[in-house]
C-alpha cells in the first residue's frame, strides 16, 4: 500500500530524549505548549508509544496523565487523542457514542463504515481491554432496527479482502439490489445489509456499475429513495467508503467545520486517524470539492495551539487549481461518468388532488375570505393541496362562478411574505417566473443570483414560456430589460440563455472531446477569449453533452472545471458559469445549497425561499430535500421550521413535504 500520509516516523529517533523534552517542557509553572506540539506532531504514533514506556522508565509518571493534568480544552483532547494507538482511540470513540443518556449515530456510522477488517478486530479486542465490556452487545443495547443490524455486520470486521471478482457474481448482486428496492414495493433491507456489509471493495465498486445499468440510476439515489434515518446515513457512508475512503473523509470534515460552530470531536478524531493513511489524498479530494483547501478551512475554523497542530497534521496548504494527484483525477473522472450515466428519477412532494371539484374549491375560498377576518387555514389547505393545472381550474371557475378575480381577493386579504407564497403557487410557472425575472431587475441593484438561478435551470419551453408571459405582464421584452440592467460578459451569458435555444439531446462523444479540448485550450488564452468560448459551450450544449465534456475536460488537463471558473473568473461570470456546471452535475443539490444559503446566518432571503419552494415543488422538491439532507446534515423541514413562523412558516412546510 502506498503511504499517503503527511506523519511518518521521524529520522534519528530517540525516545529517551524525547521523554525528556516533554517532561521539561511539563515542569514548573505553566508548560511549553509550542514543545510540545511540536514535537508529537513530528513523531508517528508507534514512536509515540514508544516515548510513553521511555517517559515511565525515566519519571516513574504516566505522560499521558501528566498531558491531561497540564494542557486544557481541545487541545488537551487532541494531544493525549494522538498518544493513543489507532484501536484504543478508536474504542474510546465507540464507548463515548454509546454511553451515557443518547447516541452519537454519527460517530458510530464514520467508525465502523471506514475502518479495514483489521483496523475493526484491534478496535473491538482494545475495547473489551480498556472497559472489560463486550463491543458488540454494547452497541446492540444502545441501537435498534436495521441500523443495529448493519452495524453488527460491520463490527465482526470480515469483509471479504480476497481481491477475487466473480463476474456472475457481480451480475446477481446488482439484480438482487434492484429487486430488493426500486423493483418492489417495499424494501428488503436485509439483501442491502448482506451484500454491502460482506462483499469486497473491489467487487462492489463493479456491482455499482452494473447497478446503475440495471436500475438507471446510482446506488446513492437507491439507497435515498428507499432507506431513511440513520440506517439511510450508514448505508450512504458504506457505498462512498467503498467508492473512496478519502473522500467520505473531505466531506465529514467539511461538514465538521462549515456553518456556525465546529464540529471539533469529529475534526479531532479524522485528523488524527487518517495522518498517517491517507491525509494527502483527503486534502487533495476536499480540494476537489470544496472552494478552499483544507488548510485553509482549518486556518480560518480554528484558533491558538490547537489550529497549530491540527495544521502540523494536515501538513500544507494546496493551491485552488492546481493538477489533481493521479487518484483525485480518476475520481473526479468517475464523478462525472457517474453524472453521464445516472438517470435520476425526479419526485415532487405536490401532485394532483383526487376527486378535484374546482366549483367547491372556488366557493370554499370565497367563504374563507368573506365577512370580517380571513380563514388562513382553509386558504393554506386548498391552495397546498392541488398541482397548478388545477389551481388555474379554480382560478377561473372562481371568476365565472363568482364574477370576481381570485387573485386580486387574495392580495387583498393575505398580507407579507404569506400573501408572496400563496400568490406565487396560483400563478401559472410561466407568469411566476416571469414575475420573479422582473424582481430581480427592477429597483435599485440587481438580484443577479436570482437572474442565474432561473436560467440555468429552466427548460427551453420554460424560458419560451417565461418570455411570452413577461412580455404579456410588462409590455416590454425579457432581453431588453436585461440588457438595459446588466453589461459586459455576464450581459452576454444573459443574452444567449434567455433565448431558450439550448441543443437537446444526448451526448456526441466525439464533439464532448473536441468541446473539452477547446475549453483547454481558452484556460491557457486571454481572459476575454477564455470567457468567450466558456460562455460558446456552457451556453449552448445540452446537459447530457456537457456531462461528457467536462468528464473529458478532466482527462485533458488533470483539473475540475469547477475549481477552474473558481480560480480564473471572477463576479457574476464566475457565478452563471459555476450555476451552469452545479446544475448538469447536479441540479437538486445546486437547489439545496441556494435553499441553504437563503437561509443560514442572521435573516433569510424570503424571495428566493419562495421562488424555490414553489417552482420545485411539482418538479423535484424531494429529491432537493434529499440532497439537502446529505449535504448539510439537517433536514430542509427542521431549517424552515427553525427560520420561519406562522402560517408562512405552514405553507412552506406543506410544500417540503415531510421531514427526513
Amino acid at each position: 500500500m502506498v503511504f499517503r500520509g503527511t506523519i511518518s516516523d521521524a529520522a534519528d529517533f530517540d525516545p529517551t530524549a524525547d521523554a525528556e523534552t516533554l517532561y521539561n517542557a511539563m515542569k514548573g509553572i505553566g508548560s511549553d505548549k509550542e514543545a510540545i506540539l511540536d514535537l508529537v506532531t513530528a513523531r508517528s504514533n508507534a514512536q509515540r508509544q514508544e516515548i510513553i514506556g521511555a517517559y515511565k522508565c525515566s519519571f516513574g509518571k504516566d505522560l499521558i496523565e501528566d498531558l491531561k493534568y497540564e494542557l486544557t480544552g481541545k487541545f488537551e483532547r487532541l494531544i493525549v487523542s494522538l498518544m493513543r494507538t489507532p484501536a484504543y482511540l478508536d474504542a474510546k470513540e465507540i464507548h463515548d457514542a454509546v454511553k451515557g443518556v443518547g447516541t452519537n449515530e454519527r460517530c458510530l456510522i464514520e467508525i465502523l463504515a471506514s475502518r479495514n477488517n483489521k483496523q475493526t478486530q484491534d478496535m473491538v479486542a482494545a475495547y473489551k481491554d480498556a472497559y472489560g465490556r463486550d463491543m458488540e452487545e454494547d452497541i446492540i443495547t444502545d441501537t435498534s432496527g436495521h441500523f443495529k443490524k448493519m452495524l453488527v455486520v460491520l463490527i465482526q470486521g470480515t469483509r471479504d479482502e480476497s481481491g477475487v471478482v466473480d463476474a456472475d457474481l457481480v451480475q446477481q448482486d446488482a439484480q438482487d439490489l434492484y429487486e430488493a428496492g426500486e423493483a418492489q414495493w417495499g424494501t428488503d433491507e436485509a439483501k442491502f445489509i448482506m451484500i454491502l456489509g460482506n462483499r469486497s471493495v473491489t467487487h462492489l465498486r463493479m456491482v455499482f456499475d452494473e447497478y446503475e445499468k440495471v436500475a438507471e440510476m446510482s446506488i446513492e439515489d437507491s439507497i435515498k429513495n428507499e432507506l431513511s434515518g440513520d440506517f439511510e446515513r450508514l448505508m450512504l457512508a458504506v457505498v462512498q467508503c467503498i467508492r473512496s475512503v478519502p473522500m467520505f473523509f473531505a466531506k465529514r470534515l467539511y461538514k465538521a467545520m462549515k456553518g456556525l460552530g465546529t464540529a471539533d470531536n469529529t475534526l479531532i478524531r479524522i485528523m488524527i486517524s487518517r495522518s498517517e493513511i491517507d491525509m494527502l489524498d483527503i486534502r487533495e479530494f476536499f480540494r476537489l470539492r470544496y472552494e478552499k483547501s483544507l488548510y485553509n478551512m482549518i486556518k480560518d475554523d480554528t484558533s491558538g495551539d490547537y489550529k497549530r497542530t491540527l495544521l502540523n497534521l494536515c501538513g500544507g496548504d494546496d493551491d485552488l487549481a492546481g493538477e489533481f494527484f493521479p487518484e483525485a483525477a480518476q475520481i473526479a473522472y468517475k464523478m462525472w461518468e457517474l453524472s453521464a450515466m445516472t438517470k435520476v428519477q425526479l419526485r415532487p412532494t405536490i401532485r394532483p388532488a383526487s376527486d378535484f371539484d374546482p366549483a367547491a374549491d372556488a366557493q370554499a375560498l370565497r367563504k374563507a375570505m368573506k365577512g370580517f377576518g380571513t380563514d388562513e387555514d382553509t386558504i393554506i389547505d386548498i391552495v397546498t393541496q392541488r398541482s397548478n393545472a388545477q389551481r388555474q381550474e379554480i382560478r377561473q371557475t372562481f371568476k365565472s362562478l363568482l364574477g370576481r378575480n381570485l387573485m386580486k381577493d387574495l392580495k387583498s386579504e393575505l398580507s407579507k411574505n404569506l400573501e408572496r407564497l400563496i400568490i406565487g403557487l396560483m400563478m401559472t410557472p410561466a407568469e411566476f417566473d416571469a414575475k420573479m425575472m422582473k424582481k430581480a431587475i427592477e429597483g435599485a441593484g440587481t438580484d443577479e443570483h436570482a437572474l442565474i438561478e432561473i436560467l440555468v435551470t429552466r427548460s427551453n419551453e420554460e424560458i419560451q414560456a417565461m418570455n411570452s408571459a413577461y412580455q404579456s405582464a410588462y409590455n416590454t421584452s425579457l432581453e431588453e430589460d436585461i440588457q438595459s440592467d446588466t453589461s459586459g460578459h455576464f450581459c452576454r451569458i444573459l443574452v444567449s440563455l434567455v433565448q431558450g435555444a439550448r441543443e437537446e439531446g444526448q451526448a456526441d462523444l466525439e464533439r464532448a472531446d473536441a468541446d473539452a479540448q477547446e475549453l483547454a485550450n481558452a484556460c491557457n488564452g486571454e481572459s476575454d477569449d477564455m470567457e468567450m468560448k466558456f460562455m460558446s459551450i456552457l451556453c449552448t450544449r445540452s446537459f447530457p453533452h456537457l456531462r461528457r465534456v467536462f468528464q473529458e475536460f478532466v482527462r485533458h488537463t488533470n483539473k475540475d472545471i469547477e475549481q477552474i471558473i473558481k480560480k480564473e473568473m471572477s463576479g457574476d461570470v464566475k457565478h452563471a458559469f459555476y450555476a451552469i456546471v452545479r446544475s448538469v452535475k447536479n441540479q437538486p443539490s445546486y437547489f439545496a445549497d441556494r435553499l441553504y444559503k437563503a437561509m443560514k446566518g442572521l435573516g433569510t432571503d424570503d424571495r428566493a425561499l419562495i421562488r424555490i419552494m414553489v417552482s420545485r415543488s411539482e418538479i423535484d422538491l424531494f429529491n432537493i430535500r434529499k440532497e439537502f439532507k446529505e449535504a448539510h446534515d439537517v433536514s430542509l423541514h427542521e431549517f424552515i421550521q427553525g427560520d420561519t413562523s406562522g402560517d408562512y412558516r405552514k405553507t412552506l412546510l406543506i410544500l417540503c413535504g415531510g421531514e427526513d
